[in-house]
């Protein structure tokens, strides 16, 4: 049976600014010595008893290996078959062999780490919520919004289409961050033929369509937890923008539900986690599904992840989408209007709650 804690009336708003003003994310309350983490991160309605049953599940998040997509006719259609039946029945697949050298997958989680877990005066600097034009450190994004915290501090910032100057980014990490970007978009591009392939498309349907013409890059850092069965590294939810490249460290925690079953997503040395965000699905109607994930927290050790977002909903845009003329058919009419991305990502999180 997991562990409880009575949670007595107290001044929530009071907590959450003081935890704000801090400046010191949630790593700054273990370095300050905190034993029993405060009533803003609890999670009342998180059931850690049924968190997964991915031990006793024959369900495993698809593995694909793109070596040689682009040299082989008959193995890039292999692949291509593979991505769209991931993205058909699961909405997330790992791939390997996928072109970006793992020297530089290990350099980039050691740069978000280092950023972490350095001294909180160096990281202070780059604490803000206004996080979308700059580099930026903060502890959750919907902080002053969300029912409960999660047990995470992020370093976030645009790198398409418009980058913060090299000077602006952390010196731990300034370096690796341009390579790594650039590498996470070459895949990105790579990743959006074979998804139109995938759909019967021309080969840069997708790009056409605007969903490279934002990457947002996010570094989160999960720090121990000392009451872990309380609550989440991120709580349940689905990506708003058209495609997440994810590369994560090797401790795990990451879920998908699938089947109404939440499957843990195991790490493999060197793989790529990827995921359809809300938007491609609508976009594909619902051809492509977007599905919820989550991340727990976890007593041990701290983890680290480095998540690419292909478009997302954080820069609001009056640009009008719809699902793709050439995916309709009279027995396979449209499931949603043309509105905004923002419109559509609201629409469906609402119809999940």
């Amino acid at each position: 049976m997991a562990t409880t804690r009575n949670i007595p009336e107290y001044d929530r708003k009071s907590e959450l600014k003081a935890f704000d003003d801090s400046k010191s994310g949630v790593k700054g309350l273990l370095d300050g010595g905190m034993t029993k983490i405060p009533l803003m991160f609890i999670h009342p309605r998180y059931n850690p008893d049924a968190k997964s049953e991915s031990a006793v599940s024959q369900f495993r998040v698809p593995l694909i290996d793109v070596d040689g997509v682009n040299d082989n006719a008959t193995l890039r259609a292999k692949i291509i078959d593979q991505v769209r039946e991931a993205c058909e029945n699961w909405g997330f697949f790992q791939v390997v062999n996928h072109g970006i050298p793992a020297s530089v997958l290990e350099e980039m989680i050691d740069g978000i780490r280092g950023f972490h877990e350095q001294d909180t005066q160096m990281k202070k600097e780059f604490y803000r919520r206004d996080f979308k034009d700059k580099v930026s450190f903060l502890s959750n994004f919907d902080l002053f919004e969300a029912t409960a915290a999660t047990w995470k501090d992020s370093l976030s910032w645009p790198m398409v289409p418009n980058p913060p100057d090299p000077t602006e980014f952390p010196a731990v990490c300034r370096d690796i961050v341009t390579e790594y970007s650039k590498q996470v978009k070459r895949l990105g591009h790579t990743l959006f033929e074979l998804l139109s392939e995938g759909l019967g498309l021309h080969v840069n349907h997708l790009k056409d369509t605007g969903c490279a013409e934002v990457i947002f890059h996010v570094g989160h850092y999960y720090p121990p937890c000392p009451e872990p069965e309380l609550t989440l590294g991120a709580s349940r939810h689905a990506d708003s923008g058209f495609l997440t490249v994810l590369l994560q460290d090797q401790v795990g925690g990451l879920q998908v539900l699938h089947q109404n079953q939440w499957i843990d997503l195991v790490p493999m040395p060197g793989a790529l986690v990827i995921n359809v965000g809300v938007s491609l699905q609508v976009i594909t109607n619902d051809r492509f599904k977007s599905i919820e994930h989550r991340v727990l927290a976890n007593r041990v050790s701290s983890r680290v992840s480095m998540a690419s977002a292909f478009g997302t909903t954080l820069f609001p845009s009056s640009k009008l989408y719809s699902p793709i003329k050439e995916l309709l058919t009279q027995e396979n009419p449209p499931k949603y209007k043309e509105a905004t991305l923002q419109a559509h990502v609201a629409y469906l999180r609402g119809k999940r709650v």
